[in-house]
């Protein structure tokens, strides 16, 4: 993140260790393997996010969702995001995430796989987020 622009997402060890620790044993932690090795990890949440309830703007979806976090990919490793969504999308319709103003490789990821900007959010460290959501509409079939 810092060679792209972004040296202060993730400062100060974030995310923590007892976050990831966290999220493992809740079942909530998944990665995405070439071969042998890690490419990459995020964490996926359904269910309501505190950090979510108060948003300076708007949700677009009313229902369930789930949200994405910790997302980080191996140096040199692509498609993860793409990978991280698909799997997402197949367990609920409605997906959100946030990214810090200075992620552009994010932004730009978010953006172009069709998530919509809802506003700005409040992280648990006190600092602004963008927010974004995905709805997937359920085909007829």
């Amino acid at each position: 993140m810092i060679r792209s622009g972004n040296p202060n997402q993730w400062k100060d060890s974030r995310p923590s260790q007892a976050d990831v620790c966290e999220d493992i044993e809740r079942g909530r932690s998944y990665v995405a393997v070439d071969g042998q090795e890690i490419a990459g990890v995020f964490a996926f949440i359904i269910g309501d996010d505190p950090t979510y309830k108060k948003i300076d703007g708007r949700w677009r979806g009313t229902k369930s969702y789930g949200t994405i976090h910790r997302l980080a990919a191996k140096d040199g490793k692509s498609g993860i995001f793409d990978l991280c969504l698909e799997f997402c999308l197949k367990k609920i319709n409605d997906i959100r995430i946030d990214t810090h103003e200075k992620n552009y490789v994010m932004r730009h990821l978010i953006t172009t796989r069709g998530f919509e900007f809802c506003g700005t959010i409040i992280t648990d460290d006190g600092t602004e987020r963008l927010a974004y959501e995905l709805i997937k509409e359920k085909s007829g079939k």
